[in-house]
């Protein structure tokens, strides 16, 4: 493992956006990237958007790719966690200390922050890229502009397959 600038990792990051064959295998690449170069980030992953079948359903974020630890939260309702709440208003949430926020679902005990992007694809909120955190207050102004560009490649490359 070891750390490379800002620079390099979105450098890294267009490569790969112009390489994988497609939103999927963008997803899986960024997740393992971000995972591996910086050592704070220790559990990444994206939850992707479920229309729900029923208008009585509400809708639901799925785990996609992630790397890091198992989490039984694999299904989250649009209206529960930190995932739900940047997902629902469509804006990046950074919570410095978890356990002091109330929307917080406990996915592991080492979790001490958290950040998560929503995920545009035609104005849209069509998922978002979470991150956790072991170190409190870790993500300052240069992650969420990270995170926010990791999640503007995939919304990207969601439109073009999806036009």
């Amino acid at each position: 493992m070891h750390v490379t600038s800002d620079q390099q990792i979105r450098s890294e990051l267009e490569r790969l956006a112009s390489t994988a064959a497609n939103a999927d295998d963008l997803m899986a690449q960024i997740v393992k990237l971000l995972r591996e170069r910086l050592p704070k980030y220790n559990w990444v992953g994206f939850y992707m958007m479920e229309k729900p079948l029923a208008a009585s359903q509400p809708p639901m974020l799925v785990l996609g790719a992630f790397e890091g630890a198992p989490t039984q939260h694999t299904r989250i309702p649009l209206n529960q966690g930190i995932c739900g709440a940047a997902a629902s208003s469509g804006a990046t949430v950074v919570v410095d200390d978890v356990n002091q926020d109330p929307r917080y679902l406990a996915c592991s005990l080492e979790t001490r922050s958290e950040i998560v992007a929503p995920v545009f694809a035609k104005g849209e909120v069509v998922g978002e890229l979470d991150i956790d955190s072991h170190a409190a207050a870790a993500f300052g102004r240069q992650d969420r502009e990270l995170v926010e560009y990791c999640a503007a490649l995939v919304g990207k490359r969601l439109e073009e397959t999806r036009s």
